[in-house]
């Protein structure tokens, strides 16, 4: 049986998100549904960043699924440095099932898919927040029970997790409100292949540099930080730069409606977000949960039937 690698949310078809979808539903009902899928496999977590809900949810989802988690730190590895990410590739492959690595350099993850001999899955790099984005649709799913006429608005950088969502999002039909500060717009690529896809779905995407203007109208609001892991030297320029770009009261109040608040953690309360990501609209927790049950999903899919 071919390898199957979740490296990109291109990597999957509208009809497999929705798979994806239809089993993390039951998953969450019934975590112990698959005891044995996994059984006697071993996954290794290969990190070059530090975690809380990437590696929680995914030791706990490989537990419950039978199998066992290998967690290998940057100390340990130092891949790409000590030992070229091709090299560790090829050998990890001969020593377990299944890779999730969470990287800087969205190349490194590709490189890894590309010289290992088993599944490899993104569990973040600079580029895409595949998982991340598949447990944002299936929260808003859950929320709302259909898709149909759905449309999110992303106030702030356009990162990693945008480029996800703006996938997953344009796969499966949900229209997309984003707004960022000049020069901080998701890459121009994204932009036009999500635009496609969502036009053949029915939805559309819509860029502005007003968070005002963006989120008129929306029954979701998403917002991630202004300063990512390893961008701490730029954060004063960045702090002025987001000026403007703050989800709070205001923000939910021009929308016009109950909007439902999400932001994938770690929070930087009083920056990108005020004490709304605490008030009864925001579903951050929920989100957070529905890491663990969507990656037993991504799991299954990927190594449930490998012999």
């Amino acid at each position: 049986m071919n390898k199957r690698d979740i490296v990109t949310i291109g990597d999957l078809s509208s009809e497999e998100i929705f798979e994806i979808m239809k089993l993390a539903k039951k998953l969450k009902k019934f975590p112990l549904l698959k005891k044995k899928a996994l059984k006697d496999k071993v996954l290794a977590l290969l990190f070059q960043k530090p975690s809380n809900r990437t590696r929680i949810s995914f030791e706990v989802g490989i537990i419950h699924l039978g199998g066992s988690a290998l967690y290998l730190s940057p100390q340990e590895i130092d891949m790409g440095v000590r030992e070229s990410v091709k090299d560790v590739a090829c050998v990890i492959s001969r020593y377990v099932d299944g890779i999730i690595s969470r990287v800087f350099s969205h190349q490194d993850v590709v490189t890894l898919a590309r010289y290992s001999d088993i599944p490899v899955i993104n569990g973040l790099s600079d580029f895409e927040h595949p998982c991340q984005a598949l447990s944002d649709l299936f929260t808003i799913k859950e929320k709302f029970r259909s898709l149909k006429k759905v449309k999110v608005a992303f106030i702030g950088d356009g990162n990693n997790v945008l480029n996800s969502l703006l996938m997953v999002c344009a796969k499966t039909g949900v229209s997309m409100n984003v707004a960022t500060p000049r020069g901080y717009e998701p890459p121009r690529e994204v932009v036009e292949e999500a635009s496609a896809v969502a036009k053949e779905r029915g939805a559309s995407i819509s860029l502005s540099n007003d968070p005002y203007e963006a989120v008129t109208g929306c029954d979701v609001i998403y917002t991630d930080v202004w300063v990512s892991m390893g961008q701490e030297e730029k954060r004063a320029q960045r702090l002025k730069d987001f000026e403007g770009f703050q989800v709070n009261q205001t923000l939910l109040r021009i929308s016009g409606k109950e909007a439902l608040i999400m932001h994938c953690l770690p929070a930087h309360r009083g920056e990108e977000i005020t004490d709304v990501i605490d008030g009864k609209n925001s579903i951050v927790y929920d989100q957070a949960e529905n890491r663990m049950h969507v990656q037993k999903a991504i799991l299954l899919k990927t190594l449930g039937k490998r012999s």
